[in-house]
């Protein structure tokens, strides 16, 4: 199964402002196009509880596209639950891809968070990984990973300058 993993980021490698989650508030038009359009092309998304909290207000549910929420509580969840179009669960990566590999599914887009890219990273299941740097500077925030320590390798596809600004797309294959 190919993880694509894809993240934004400051030139500082914060991918929040601070305590504030909406990375819509700073992120270029660029970027969003970028990232809403890998949205588009992948019918299987995972993502952990605190980017799905901080972004489910502009999730669009559609069908023929299952978003999974990895969180300790899906419990927690159950009303939110939409069959085939979001699911909570609390299995690790691997159970995970496993269960999702035996229902037919190739590919996976996963948004984060920071928590969870570690996850995935730690256990080498992220193939490649899409970063949008945007030319700015927090200072504090969350960073791409946290929680795990890792030492990858990644290898340089291409690069992309998005707008005049500096905003800038890179695509890694990471090594395994």
């Amino acid at each position: 199964m190919k993880v694509t993993m894809v993240m934004l980021s400051s030139i500082d490698g914060k991918t929040t402002q601070g305590n504030n989650k909406n990375v819509y508030v700073w992120s270029s038009k660029e970027d969003q196009e970028h990232f809403f359009s890998l949205i588009k092309k992948h019918n299987l998304i995972i993502m952990g509880r605190a980017t799905y909290e901080a972004s489910k207000s502009v999730i669009k549910l559609e069908k023929d596209k299952l978003r999974i929420v990895l969180t300790h509580s899906p419990k927690k969840y159950f009303n939110q639950f939409v069959k085939d179009q979001l699911e909570f669960t609390n299995e690790s990566p691997k159970e995970l891809l496993k269960r999702l590999s035996l229902l037919g599914y190739k590919q996976i887009l996963l948004v984060g968070g920071s928590t969870i890219n570690g996850l995935f990273l730690k256990q080498n299941l992220v193939d490649e990984f899409y970063l949008t740097i945007e030319p700015k500077i927090f200072g504090s925030g969350k960073n791409i990973v946290e929680g795990q320590l890792l030492d990858k390798c990644l290898q340089l596809i291409s690069i992309k300058k998005l707008n005049k600004a500096g905003t800038l797309l890179l695509k890694y294959k990471i090594n395994k």
